[in-house]
Order: C-alpha cells, then sequence, then structure tokens
C-alpha cells in the first residue's frame, strides 16, 4: 500500500514533457505543472504568432504566461528524492587491536597473539592491555592498586630469594629490600619506606641535576667554540686558498713578463746576426758575379788573334786578378743561446726548489693543526709544575709585589721603582717575564672588594698610554676577565660579555691557553672545575699572564702552573 501511494506521489510530481521528477517546477494559469525549461523550450520552438497552449489540456493563452518558480512543488519534490534515496548510516567505527611488537610490553592475560600493554600494576606484578585492565578501573579491591607506565622492569622490583614486592628501603646498606628481608638479614637496620627514601633522595635530586644542567651548559659552550673554531679554520683556509691564488697569479704574470723580454732580447740578437750575414751574403755575391764577368772575358780573349789586343787586354786583366782580401764577418749563435738556455734552466731549478721548500713547511703546519684532548681537572692541569713569575719591571708604581714576585696587591701607597720603559704608568697593572707560545694553564687566588683583572697580552702593549690605551681588555693586545664580589665581565677591544657569577664563589681561578689552537679558557676552580667563559681567536705575539688590580685588592699565583708542549723558550725580560 505505501508502495502504491508513493509512486502516485512520484507520478503527480513528474513533468509530462520530460517524464521526469520536476527540476524548476513552475505553474502555467491552467493548473498544470512543467520543469520551467522544459515549457520554455516548448513554447520557444513557434515563430511570433504561435498560439501559447498547455501540452496537457490544450488551453490556449493570447500571450506567453508568466513562468514564477512554484517552491511548494519543489520542496515537495526535494523530500521526494530523499524519501527515495535516504542517507547512509555512518557504520560504527571498529575498535583498533594493537598487536604488540617486538619492542612493546606485551599484555600479560592475553591468550594466542598478545595485544600491546598499556598499564602495569605492582600490585599484580602484571602488565595488562585495555581490555584487561576494565577490572582495575571496576572491581573496589583492584581500584586501590597503584598503575604505571607499561614497563619491563617488573621483575627488577621483585625480590629474587622471597619472590615478593621490594617495598621498604634499608638505610644501613642502601638497598631496596622486601618484607621479609626486614625481618630476616636486616633485622634490626634503619628501614623505611620506599615513598620515604624518595622524598629523601628528591631533595639531593634538585643538586645533581643542577650539576648536570651546569654540564649540559659548559659542553654546549664548548660545542659553540668548537663549531666557530671550524669556521674560522674553514674562513682561514679560504682566505689562505684566494690569496695563494692572487700570489701565484701574479708569479706566473711576472714569469710571463720576463718570458716576453728574453723572446724580445733572443729576436733583437737573431735581428742584429741576420742583418750582419745578409750584408755579407750581398757581398760576397757581388764578387762573385765580378769574377764570373772576368773569366768571361779571358775566355773570350783567349780566341782572338791579334796579338797586340790580347797582351794590352791580358796585362789589364791579370793586373785585377791578384788575391784580394775578402771581408767576413764571423756568425756565432749558438754560444749565447747556449748560455741563455743554462741560466733558464737554472732559474726553473731554483724556482721549484723553492717551492717545494715552502710547500714543505705549509704541509708541517697543516700537519701540526690536530684536535688535542684537552685536560678536564685541576690535578690534570697541574701534573707537571713551571712557575710563572711578575715582572717587577712592568708593575705599575701603586702595586706592591710580594712572595717572591708570585703576588700583588694594590695598597695605593707609591712604591719607589725606579723608570723602566716596561712600567705601567697608569694602569695598576702588571705582567709576567715568562712568555707563552705553547699549551699553559695556570691558577690565581684574589681577594678584594674593587676586585682583580686576570690578562693575558702581547708584550707589544702600551705602557706609556693614560686610560683604555694600555688597560687589559681595552685593547686588541690583550683579553681580560674582571672578577669583582657581585660581576664577572670578558673584555676584549671594544667587547664586553657579562658572565654569571659562580655558584660556588670560589676566588680561585684557572686559566688555560692553547696558543696554536688560538684557544683563551677561564674556569671557577673549587672541588671541580666549571667553564666561565672561552675565545677562539688567532694569536700573532707571544703572550704574557698579567694582573689589573683594584683598590685594595690583590691577586697571587696559587701553588704553581704548568707550561705544556711550548714552540719555544722565550727569555726572561730584564
Amino acid at each position: 500500500m505505501a508502495e502504491g501511494s508513493f509512486a502516485v506521489i512520484q507520478n503527480q510530481l513528474s513533468c509530462q514533457i520530460c517524464l521526469d521528477l520536476l527540476k524548476d517546477p513552475v505553474t502555467i494559469p491552467c493548473g498544470h505543472s512543467y520543469c520551467m525549461s522544459c515549457i520554455a523550450g516548448c513554447w520557444n520552438t513557434g515563430g511570433q504568432d504561435q498560439a501559447y497552449s498547455c501540452p496537457q489540456c490544450r488551453h490556449t493563452f493570447d500571450s506567453m504566461p508568466h513562468l514564477g518558480r512554484n517552491t511548494i512543488l519543489a520542496e515537495m519534490v526535494e523530500k521526494l528524492k530523499l524519501a527515495e534515496d535516504p542517507p547512509a548510516v555512518p557504520e560504527e567505527p571498529s575498535v583498533d587491536i594493537c598487536y604488540a611488537g617486538p619492542d612493546d610490553v606485551s599484555c600479560d592475560f592475553c591468550i594466542g597473539k598478545k595485544q600491546k600493554a598499556t598499564k602495569s600494576c605492582l600490585a599484580c606484578l602484571a602488565s595488562f592491555c585495555d581490555s584487561h585492565l576494565q577490572p582495575h578501573f571496576e572491581v573496589p579491591r583492584l581500584k586501590k592498586h597503584k598503575l604505571v607506565a607499561a614497563t619491563r622492569q617488573l621483575e627488577e622490583q621483585i625480590c629474587a630469594p622471597h619472590d615478593k614486592l621490594l617495598e621498604v628501603f634499608c638505610c644501613t646498606e642502601q638497598m631496596l629490600i622486601c618484607m621479609q628481608c626486614a625481618m630476616d638479614g636486616h633485622k634490626g637496620h634503619d628501614i623505611v619506606a620506599v615513598a620515604v627514601e624518595r622524598a629523601e633522595k628528591q631533595k639531593e635530586f634538585g643538586k645533581t641535576q643542577e650539576v648536570y644542567q651546569q654540564r649540559i651548559q659548559e659542553r654546549e659552550k664548548e660545542l659553540q667554540v668548537l663549531k666557530e673554531a671550524m669556521e674560522t679554520l674553514k674562513h682561514s683556509a679560504q682566505v689562505a686558498v684566494e690569496e695563494s691564488e692572487r700570489m701565484f697569479s701574479l708569479l706566473i704574470l711576472s714569469i710571463e713578463r720576463r718570458r716576453s723580454e728574453v723572446k724580445e732580447l733572443i729576436r733583437a740578437q737573431e735581428s742584429t746576426e741576420v742583418g750582419l750575414a745578409e750584408r755579407l751574403l750581398e757581398q760576397l755575391e757581388k764578387e762573385i758575379a765580378e769574377l764570373r764577368k772576368r773569366d768571361a772575358e779571358l775566355a773570350k780573349l783567349s780566341e782572338t788573334e791579334d796579338h797586340v789586343s790580347f797582351l794590352q787586354s791580358f796585362q789589364a786583366l791579370h793586373a785585377t786578378a791578384g788575391p784580394e782580401n775578402i771581408p767576413f764577418i764571423p756568425v756565432h749563435q749558438s754560444k749565447p743561446l747556449e748560455d741563455m738556455k743554462k741560466t733558464i734552466s737554472y732559474l726553473q731549478e731554483k724556482i721549484d726548489n723553492f717551492c717545494q721548500e715552502e710547500i714543505g713547511k705549509l704541509s708541517g703546519i697543516a700537519t701540526y693543526v690536530q684536535l688535542i684532548a684537552e685536560p678536564r681537572t685541576s690535578d690534570e692541569f697541574l701534573q707537571n709544575c713551571s712557575n710563572f713569575t711578575m715582572d717587577l719591571n712592568t708593575a705599575n708604581n701603586c702595586l706592591c709585589l710580594s712572595e717572591g714576585c708570585k703576588e700583588a696587591s694594590n695598597t695605593i701607597k707609591v712604591q719607589c721603582y725606579p723608570n723602566h720603559p716596561d712600567r705601567f704608568l697608569h694602569p695598576a697593572q702588571v705582567l709576567c717575564k715568562e712568555g707563552i707560545t705553547g699549551r699553559c694553564y695556570w691558577e690565581v687566588e684574589w681577594s678584594g672588594e674593587s676586585g682583580v683583572g686576570l690578562a693575558v697580552a702581547y708584550k707589544s702593549i702600551s705602557r706609556k698610554g693614560s686610560g683604555k690605551e694600555s688597560k687589559f681588555g681595552s685593547t686588541h693586545q690583550s683579553w681580560s676577565l674582571r672578577c669583582s664580589p657581585s660581576k664577572y665581565s670578558f673584555k676584549h677591544s671594544h667587547d664586553k660579555i657579562e658572565i654569571p657569577v659562580p655558584v660556588s664563589s670560589s676566588a680561585r681561578i684557572g686559566v688555560y691557553v692553547d696558543y696554536r689552537a688560538g684557544t683563551l679558557a677561564y674556569f671557577s676552580v673549587s672541588d671541580t672545575m666549571s667553564l666561565l667563559h672561552r675565545v677562539q681567536t688567532r694569536f700573532t705575539e707571544p703572550l704574557y699572564p698579567g694582573f689589573l688590580i683594584g683598590i685594595n685588592s690583590k691577586v697571587k699565583f696559587y701553588q704553581k702552573s704548568i707550561i705544556l708542549h711550548p714552540i719555544a723558550s722565550l727569555p726572561n725580560c730584564e
């Protein structure tokens, strides 16, 4: 019955022209409905004088009726379409079953192919997938169990001798034990719950984490410095390649110029010698022609029968037939050319030998460039001791040197030092006698509210200038770490870098220099060494340790310092 009613409605809502469901239905004045495009196409096929009639009832209209869309019929057609083709009901999504892989923790309760475990129970000592875990959320007794992320380490939480959970901690022997162990082998020991011991260890955790974070920062600094060193090496190599290309181009240009000059000399000599030879050739050819002419006259004279004429002509010919000195210009081309060839060959040999010798030096330098493992602890740095001594001839008049020139203090009191060209006139600072051209490390201790500057400097630094002209860290010839109780900073020329004050507040500072590698590093030294600052640069002169000392402050060498693998020993300053 329902199907019959549906067919009747579908027939009523169909266009009698295209026999399909109405599209944009319009109703004409006689009451019949059609698709707008169908009725318009039907009426537009005739001429201007055609009659407009209904295709069903044949009712005729004087003019073409207005075709307005019947919205009610349009809605009914849409509802009929939905009833005829109902939208597909989306299927319930299937539950994905995640099976355990080789690296996953598997469920201990799955039979056959095991699913991946999501939780482990510390009370059940088993791991569960999502489906087998449900009782722990529903059963009241199981809800009290401690659940953790799935782990393979459950067996490690079991006491091997007693097959029980490790749930207490023996402070006496510093180990996890079960309750049976506490009553047997650990009777009388200081036993606490694991949660209590965890809380105690948690207090130390922050300090340990702080140490690791500090080490991470140090290693990251070292990594950054190493990257900068690599970039510096690459840049230096590129500059060296470009410079060598330029120099070789100039050398080739010079050789080409000399080659042209030699070629011109050879051609000039050739032109001179050939000119002389050509003139000699011309002279000889004329002489030969003259001799042939006289020879012909003699032949002709021998045939004459006039004795008087013969005697007269013969006398004249015989007078000019005597030997004549013919000018001769010797041609010696081989000797100059041989000498020139020898000279060029000698020059080539000298150039080859010079290039080979110089390239050999460069190869030696390149072979030396290597990454040398730096010492990590103060003991490693100080395993072989060598002393540094402050140079009294460089000390400013406000500085008092003591302890065999191992200590310097700024007492404001002017010292009666003799005049010396190496003495610093204005900054209260002093240089050491010993220069550095290798790997070197030393430690100093400082004190005083005004602080100190721990520097390395070239010997060429100004001594007479006022202020920044000769102050350590303010010039291109020096590098300085400024230390005070409240502030640390590093200075070189116009660059200044603020440095966090060390946590240990140690007044002992270690200074490390690798001259060839261009490395300068400062360390805060206590029970451990922590990096304060590191510089990667290129040193062009020997370095000398130096100290800038504030008012009522002092600095002294700690124990002894070590010089590692110096390139060359430098004489002490007078």
